[in-house]
């Protein structure tokens, strides 16, 4: 009787959880996933990615129990010069025939300051996927002025080897740490638009 009573209570507890955390989808026109590296020491190019898909489960009351799962399309990959682009998309680097996305989804949300977290998860590129924490800044969570719903924009960086993730043509000259910067605006799904 006891055991059924507590899995009771942990599945309502559950329940209630689960309910505290609303689906966040991410505004296209307002998100950007930049990376940029060291080419033999003379410059440091960029290249972007220009489609994000997936969802932030946002708990506005306990961010710790908020999540983030996103998979970017590799074939929206840019830099403005058209032959370094298909280059990035060969089997040299990115192998976009064999490996269409690179993702990452959230295991942990820890506060890490005022207005700054750490994400925790799983960061998937080429088709290996390996732990990595992302560094959050939380810029505003509220309404849309324009949107006229709920939003939350964050900015987020990481560096990572990409010869961890069988990428690594052209190391040491070409640098092995890639910087990753990301700034992206949500917005709650579902969410009627406020008259006015």
């Amino acid at each position: 009787m006891f055991r059924k009573l507590a899995l009771a209570t942990a599945l309502v507890a559950a329940s209630f959880t689960t309910a505290a955390a609303d689906k966040y989808e991410f505004d296209g026109n307002h998100t950007n996933v930049v990376f940029s590296w060291s080419h033999f020491g003379l410059s440091n190019p960029s290249a972007r990615f220009t489609k994000v898909e997936g969802e932030v489960l946002l708990d506005t009351a306990d961010l710790t129990k908020s999540s983030v799962s996103v998979t970017i399309p590799v074939d929206s990959l840019r830099t403005d010069v058209a032959k370094f682009d298909e280059h990035l998309r060969s089997p040299d680097f990115f192998d976009l025939a064999k490996f269409p996305t690179a993702s990452f989804k959230s295991t942990k949300v820890e506060k890490a300051g005022d207005n700054k977290l750490k994400v925790s998860g799983d960061l998937t590129i080429h088709g290996v996927t390996k732990p990595a924490v992302l560094d959050v800044t939380v810029n505003k969570i509220g309404d849309h002025p324009m949107a006229k719903k709920p939003a939350a924009g964050f900015d987020a960086n990481i560096t990572v080897k990409r010869s961890d993730f069988g990428l690594g043509a052209y190391v040491p000259n070409v640098s092995d740490d890639v910087k990753i910067q990301i700034t992206t605006e949500t917005l709650k799904a579902g969410e009627a638009k406020k008259a006015g």
